[in-house]
């Protein structure tokens, strides 16, 4: 099987999130073209999780096929294979067939595949999942972590603050409430507010990624908010306590969160922590989790995403090794 011309066959398949159901039926018809025994989970009426088993899957290798905006199809230039999702993930999918491929060739019954949609936003494809999970005990799942294992990913916590006003004329502004200057006053508290920290993952960070608020230039604003994304090393509750003093200016409502997360390794592999969040806090019905893939996170969701090919071939035969350290506790 050449890894290089599966990962190209995927990436020129758009499946940016939303838009996966193309890249799923391929999906299918290629493993079942393969043999393995597939089956499709509904996430929402258009797309669909795959699941790829030969037997009960004890050792199940895990990434997702969706990928960030915009699309662009692939090419290859000296050693790299550019294109959206080349690196995150299906460069990395494209080697975990491979590496189950060479298990399904020796009579190795044990090794499964699931492929879920939605990671880019939200998880949905891997919260679905979880039900899925019938006596796996470690999943591999795949990011780009430069060929490491992962030690520990930190979690994510989404949170809305929320400031409300009174709108007047700009001319007055005594007679109006700015929801702009509460939400910039929060913003700024925020800077001094104390954040947990772990002795593996080091200290809570935040971005102020979107904020928006008022109606003109030459009206006090009645309304502000602004989203902020937390890079976890603890429990989101910890944060949420530490926030409260902000409560006073803006309301502060949940949108989504991840837990930080340890995992298992094995031996022969740099093992690191990583900063980012994965699908592996939503499969916790999968067993021992597991954090490896070829490519780096720094060129994914760029315009020149790509994956080096020789990286890719290697990452094959670093799939196989870890499975078969994880079979080999089975036994």
């Amino acid at each position: 099987m050449d890894p290089v011309a599966l990962t190209r066959a995927l990436v020129d398949i758009d499946s940016t999130t939303g838009r996966e159901s193309e890249a799923g039926r391929w999906l299918v018809e290629y493993l079942r073209g393969l043999g393995f025994s597939v089956t499709t989970q509904p996430v929402d009426d258009h797309r669909f999780n795959v699941l790829a088993t030969l037997g009960t899957p004890r050792v199940v290798f895990s990434t997702h096929f969706d990928c960030v905006p915009p699309f662009f199809s692939s090419r290859v230039d000296g050693d790299r294979l550019y294109g959206r999702g080349s690196c995150d993930a299906k460069g990395i999918l494209a080697a975990q067939i491979a590496a189950a491929d060479l298990f399904r060739r020796e009579g190795e019954t044990r090794v499964g595949l699931l492929f879920v949609v939605g990671e880019e936003r939200g998880s949905d494809g891997a919260k679905t999942a979880n039900a899925l999970a019938s006596g796996c005990q470690f999943l591999i799942d795949g990011e780009p972590t430069e060929s490491r294992l992962g030690l520990a990913t930190r979690g994510m916590l989404r949170l809305k603050l929320r400031a409300s006003g009174r709108a007047a004329h700009s001319c007055f502004p005594e007679l109006g409430e700015s929801a702009i200057d509460k939400l910039l006053d929060a913003l700024v508290d925020l800077r001094s507010i104390e954040l947990p920290d772990d002795p593996l993952l080091g200290r809570t960070h935040y971005t102020v990624g979107l904020i928006a608020g008022g109606v003109a230039p030459n009206v006090v604003s009645p309304a502000a908010e602004a989203e902020v994304m937390f890079r976890t090393v603890s429990d989101g509750a910890e944060i949420r306590r530490a926030l409260r003093p902000l409560e006073s200016r803006v309301q502060i409502e949940h949108l989504l969160e991840a837990a930080p997360v340890r995992m298992t390794t094995v031996p022969g592999f740099d093992a690191v922590v990583f900063p980012y969040t994965t699908d592996i806090p939503f499969l916790s019905a999968w067993g021992q989790p597991l954090l490896f893939g070829p490519g780096s996170i720094h060129v994914a969701h760029t315009a020149d995403e790509f994956m080096s090919i020789s990286e890719l071939h290697s990452a094959v035969t670093s799939y196989g090794t870890i499975a078969r350290h994880l079979l080999a506790r089975l036994a």
